[in-house]
Parts: C-alpha cells; structure tokens; sequence
C-alpha cells in the first residue's frame, strides 16, 4: 500500500473535511483500477509472449485485448460517474507568458554583417532567419538635472 502516513481529520478545517474525504476514497478507487489494469497488462502480455502464444489463434489473442478495452472502459465511467459535477471549474490564472506591456519604451538593435557578400566568393548572403526578443531593463534611479530646478 501507500508509506504515506494516515491523515488526521481532526486537524483539517470543517470546511475542508468533505473534499478531503472525497479526495480520499478517489485516491482508493483509482489504486484499486490501477492494480486491476496492471493484473490485465500482465495477462495480456503472458498472452501474447508466453510460452503458449505462438499457439494461441487469433480470436483468441483478440479476446485478450477485449478483455483490456473493457475494463479500460469501465474505469472511464466510474471516473465519470465519479466526478463531482457540482463543483465550480477553476478559473485559470491569466500568464503573462513573455509579453511586455506596449507603453514600455523600446530599443530595437539589427545586428548584421559589415558586408553581404559571400566570404568565399560565391555571390550575395540573404537573410535566412530572425530573433526577436524582449527584455526587461531596469534602470537604477536618476537624479534630475540641478540646471532643471528652481534656486533657492
């Protein structure tokens, strides 16, 4: 089984207690799938490289895999079943994945070779690709100009 230790409910807030619970009894019914799927994997592959699988007809090599389909299937419906619909989905967080805002200031710098044409002689180099990239910069504080400000 698990080396988790045993969870104490007392220690969990009343109002978390049922989702744990739940949480909980899912985690069981999907161990006790996963073994049921492991023992049919197991068979499956015993069928189809045991000792006896080169004797094995075809219908019978097919049962093997129905046997498999079927209880994928049944797993599938008892996650279903299983589901809790009345729960509110999750809003997912909006990522700013490498977008900078538009009105930060901007530099662009095109780096090139000092000439297009061919080192070895054979004719005129052409662009074959481009990265952009953005990078956030910050610049340390900066005093203003002492000529800017009103004299004492």
């Amino acid at each position: 089984m698990s080396n988790a230790p045993p969870i104490d409910l007392s220690a969990i807030p009343e109002s978390q207690r049922a989702a744990v619970l739940a949480l909980l009894q899912e985690n069981g019914a999907l161990r006790d799938a996963n073994r049921r799927l492991e023992h049919l994997v197991a068979e499956l592959n015993h069928v189809v490289h045991g000792k006896r699988s080169e004797k094995l007809s075809d219908d019978d090599r097919q049962l093997a895999f129905e046997d498999l389909e079927t209880a994928v299937a049944e797993v599938e419906t008892r996650k279903e079943q299983a589901a809790p619909s009345t729960t509110t989905p999750r809003r997912r967080r909006q990522r700013n994945l490498g977008h900078l805002p538009a009105d930060l200031p901007r530099i662009e710098r095109v780096i090139e070779p000092a000439s297009l044409d061919c080192p070895c002689g054979c004719g005129r180099m052409h662009r074959i690709g481009e990265d952009r990239t953005e990078r956030l910069d910050i610049v340390p504080a900066q005093l203003a100009d002492a000529g800017s400000r009103g004299s004492s």
